[in-house]
């Protein structure tokens, strides 16, 4: 069992570990050694509140799949086990800012001293306009 906070815990069942080949440049132990970690969580089936499995899906952006699974990419250490934290790690993390119920957002009014500043500049760019019209002598014509 792993302990988000100590009211939401994940169950090891509930999470798909997969071993995998590293990318990129490492030689030998990159080559032959399976050290990259591929953690999948399907929160749609989850114990999470239903809230807080929405914010999960909103904030793990293009880290979910179209079936509501998380999957979680963990490459960034030379050892399997260091992988393995490091994914369930960010998981945790992940859950922990969804917890986080966002604050509802206030209207707020502009000041009567920025209103005034706006309509005054405003005003100064249409005289610059009105200076540039060709004014014509209504006697010549």
């Amino acid at each position: 069992m792993i302990e988000v906070t100590s009211k939401i815990i994940i169950r090891e069942r509930d999470l798909k570990i997969l071993t995998i080949r590293a990318s990129g440049p490492g030689g030998q132990n990159v080559n032959k050694v399976s050290t990259a970690i591929q953690l999948r969580y399907q929160v749609s089936k989850s114990t999470l509140p239903e809230p807080v499995k929405k914010r999960v899906l909103k904030n793990a952006g293009r880290q979910v799949t179209g079936s509501g699974e998380i999957i979680i990419m963990a490459k960034r250490y030379r050892t399997r086990e260091q992988n393995l934290a490091d994914a369930i790690n960010r998981l945790k993390h992940m859950i922990r800012i969804a917890l986080r119920e966002p604050k509802s957002r206030s209207k707020t009014k502009p000041p009567r001293s920025s209103d005034e500043a706006r309509l005054a500049a405003k005003k100064r760019r249409g005289e610059v306009k009105k200076g540039r019209t060709n004014k014509r002598d209504t006697n010549e014509i």
